[in-house]
């Protein structure tokens, strides 16, 4: 004989059925959250998959179309622009050279694919000789002044090819009031900033290292990327952002770093932005070639997590491939 409780609440009623638990349920994920960063080479007739993140590749503009088609017939129509360039300097020229690797890159998909909202994302680190993300000295040390006068080049330079949003992601002082003076000076002062705004220095992105060959060749970068022990800091750094013009705030990376999402989101009125990064994406890729776990529901799964830790946006390389899953 089965005997009855007198339970004041039975939260499981509310779990019973799919139908019940997507009617109550707190926080939804789409595509509409989602934006695909991709990995634009100066060569050609490239598409190379990166061997430390399965599934994601380099392609060159002749090849670039193969992914955008597939995005868009998934409902993804929001892209980052990561570029790899023919020839690399001290300072970074090709990043505000007309016809750069990002330029060109813009300037076609906008062409070729209207629909797509195109984000650059601006730095230096792809793009110079030493791997760090601006000018440096004689002793290695980054510049940040004189780096800002380039990240002003490079901002108006990517506006005047055609992208939809600038996101420097430099971690330097006083960059968001560099480039929105630079872009309103020049006539461009509806293009938004998604500014990487809280940045660590993690060691979550080698594999992203790998795929745009941006390893610093001396040095580290925990000179200007933040320490990631620090929130407090981060909230100093997202208020700087703010108070200079930015109009969406990110957190770089995002798994590690859920707490610090949350209180970015409680303390600012600002969209917030979250990068679910290279080594993020290739732990559950590694771990689902094994057999270890269902890839997509864990990828799912983490993404939910940043949505209910506060995140309005999400930049991650699993965009593509759970698109079909997503309303």
């Amino acid at each position: 004989m089965s005997e009855r409780f007198d339970l004041p609440r039975r939260p499981r009623r509310l779990r019973r059925n799919e139908n019940i638990r997507s009617l109550v349920r707190e926080t939804h994920l789409s595509k509409d959250d989602l934006i695909m960063p991709v990995f634009i080479t100066a060569e050609e007739n490239v598409k190379n998959e990166i061997s430390s993140m399965p599934g994601i590749y380099q392609y060159s503009l002749d090849r670039v179309d193969e992914e955008l088609e597939t995005l868009v017939e998934r409902g993804i129509t929001r892209v980052i622009l990561f570029g790899i360039p023919e020839s690399k300097d001290e300072v970074g020229s090709d990043t505000w050279h007309e016809h750069g690797v990002m330029q060109e890159a813009v300037r076609h998909i906008k062409k070729q694919h209207p629909e797509m909202y195109v984000i650059t994302d601006v730095c230096f680190c792809e793009y110079t000789s030493h791997g760090h993300c601006g000018v440096v000295d004689e002793e290695g040390n980054l510049l940040n002044d004189p780096t800002l006068a380039n990240l002003q080049k490079q901002a108006i330079s990517h506006a005047e090819a055609g992208a939809d949003m600038v996101a420097p992601s430099g971690m330097l002082d006083g960059m968001i009031k560099a480039m929105r003076t630079g872009l309103d000076e020049a006539g461009h002062a509806e293009m938004p900033i998604m500014s990487y705004a809280v940045k660590y220095a993690s060691a979550f992105y080698g594999p992203f290292r790998d795929a745009v060959d941006s390893s610093p060749r001396f040095g580290d970068r925990r000179a200007y990327q933040m320490d990631p022990p620090n929130t407090r800091e981060a909230m100093v750094e997202a208020a700087l952002d703010v108070e200079e013009g930015a109009d969406i705030l990110m957190v770089k990376p995002a798994l590690s770093y859920m707490d610090v999402i949350q209180k970015v989101r409680e303390r600012f009125e600002l969209p917030v932005a979250a990068y679910n990064v290279s080594g993020e994406y290739a732990m559950v890729k590694a771990a689902a070639e094994k057999g270890w776990i269902d890839g997509d529901a864990v990828a799912y799964e983490k993404l939910l997590s940043m949505k209910r830790a506060g995140a309005d946006i999400i930049l991650t390389y699993f965009a593509r491939d759970l698109a079909p899953m997503l309303g």
